[in-house]
């Protein structure tokens, strides 16, 4: 066996082979590539500043990744880092005083908060999910809401995977009762997942790459979603979320939370799955009945379950904090056996955290310094070509989000017939329109009277001039 000190000199010797490598063992390829992307600046792009704002204040709950405070912080932005979401009183009182705000799962930004919120200009959901935002009203406010639709994919798919073996194998049963000193080596009802039906409830980004994963494994695809979606490898869609259930020796949801996928998987559903099926759940808690999964369970119809994320989660880590105050069957739910719990860590990776704070930081940064919106959730998607820095003397760019009734664009064209109209884009997403102009030949003393005459329009709902 090795001494300490051999494994100690072998360490050393890896960390001096691995020096100055790009593949280290730490390093993130995502984190590496659209780092070096984004650091790439062109000396020949004007740096544009807004007119008529205090310096920009970033506020960042949740403990969001250091890629996003780096981004941040390189454009001289002031930020507020806190590790966990605040309670409400606490984050009506600082969301009042921010440009932009930061939050992953946890931290709710309804009607209420955002009320308060009377210099937002943007949100970033540092995560997939955007239900923790209302939406609506974010947009009646001119408050864009950008999210990261793809970082994380692989993580999760990654863990479904891995839940799907464990589960085949009772790996959690077998642990916990090695853990308590049981010696149990049992082989009955643990399987192979070769050759296994595999059934995905949403193919979207995740439920695909899953699809992939699992062919590799040996198991046979088939997926159900509400659109039409070209299958990778041989997978194959069924017409109805009945056919899948009846043939899936393991059922996997990959859905957003909506009206018509609460309780997604309820009493009829799991009757209509084959004796001894698994579920597993990493999508959003209330897409599966867990009292009718319980029964489920109790009954011998499903023999095994995986879920990771859950109707009511704690607002933050610690001891004792998963109980029946949290959601009424808890205690029932962690007595069963051959079920996997974990806490919402789908996309807790360090890749698709440090990725995530790249995509969703320079968004934000973007829609802050440009105003481009490409990737809003909530917001009709629009941007311009940057400022060529040769003819950018005397150049601005108008920022406006109005409510989408006709006669508006006469209004602010009339406003900006004084100047040179350079270049100009809007669209509209239901009842809010934006549009972006760069119009040249203002001079820094028209910039507030210009800024004054759109301001007084009377359909505008925020109005931005960049400079």
């Amino acid at each position: 066996m090795a001494s300490a000190q051999q494994i100690q000199d072998l360490q050393a010797t890896f960390e001096k082979a691995t020096l100055g490598s790009t593949n280290t063992v730490s390093s993130s390829p995502n984190e590496s590539f659209l780092l070096k992307q984004m650091q790439k600046k062109d000396a020949t792009v004007k740096q544009l500043k807004p007119f008529s704002t205090e310096d920009i204040k970033i506020l960042l709950l949740e403990n969001v990744n250091q890629t996003a405070i780096d981004i941040f912080n390189e454009q001289g932005y002031q930020v507020e880092f806190h590790k966990s979401s605040l309670p409400e009183e606490e984050l009506i009182e600082k969301i009042s005083k921010v440009h932009a705000i930061g939050i992953r799962s946890k931290t709710k930004l309804s009607e209420k908060i955002l009320k308060h919120a009377t210099n937002l200009q943007v949100i970033g959901c540092f995560c997939i999910g955007t239900n923790q935002v209302d939406l609506e009203y974010a947009a009646s406010k001119g408050i864009a809401v950008f999210n990261s639709p793809f970082s994380n994919s692989r993580s999760v798919a990654e863990l479904v995977i891995a839940e799907i073996i464990s589960l085949a194998r009772q790996l959690g049963d077998r642990s916990i009762e090695l853990h308590t000193g049981t010696w149990n080596k049992v082989s009955a009802k643990c399987w192979e997942v070769r050759g296994k039906t595999l059934g995905i409830v949403g193919y979207g980004h995740i439920g695909s790459q899953l699809s992939v994963l699992a062919e590799a494994l040996g198991m046979k695809v088939l997926y159900y979603d509400v659109q039409m979606i070209m299958a990778l490898g041989n997978s194959k869609q069924v017409p109805t979320l009945t056919e899948l259930l009846n043939r899936a020796d393991f059922i996997t949801l990959h859905v957003p939370e909506t009206a018509e996928t609460k309780n997604l998987l309820s009493t009829p559903q799991f009757a209509a799955m084959k004796t001894g099926a698994y579920v597993i759940n990493a999508s959003r808690g209330t897409v599966i009945d867990i009292p009718a999964l319980i029964a489920a369970m109790k009954s011998g119809k499903i023999a095994g379950s995986a879920l990771d994320v859950y109707p009511q989660e704690p607002a933050k880590n610690g001891a004792g904090l998963f109980s029946n105050e949290l959601n009424p069957w808890i205690s029932e739910l962690v007595s069963l056996r051959n079920v996997i719990l974990t806490p919402h860590i789908g996309g807790s990776t360090e890749e698709a955290q440090s990725a995530i704070g790249v995509e969703v930081g320079t968004a934000l940064s973007k829609y802050i310094n440009e105003g481009a919106s490409v990737g809003a959730v909530n917001f009709p998607e629009v941007a311009l070509r940057a400022l060529d820095l040769e003819k950018a003397n005397n150049s601005v760019r108008v920022l406006y989000i109005h409510q989408n009734v006709p006669g508006v664009l006469k209004i602010v064209n009339n406003i900006l017939g004084n100047y040179n109209i350079d270049k100009q884009f809007t669209d509209s997403q239901g009842e809010i329109a934006y549009l972006i102009a760069d119009i040249s030949g203002v001079d820094h003393a028209d910039i507030k009277s210009l800024y004054d005459q759109l301001n007084d329009t009377q359909y505008k709902i925020s109005i931005r001039l960049l400079y």
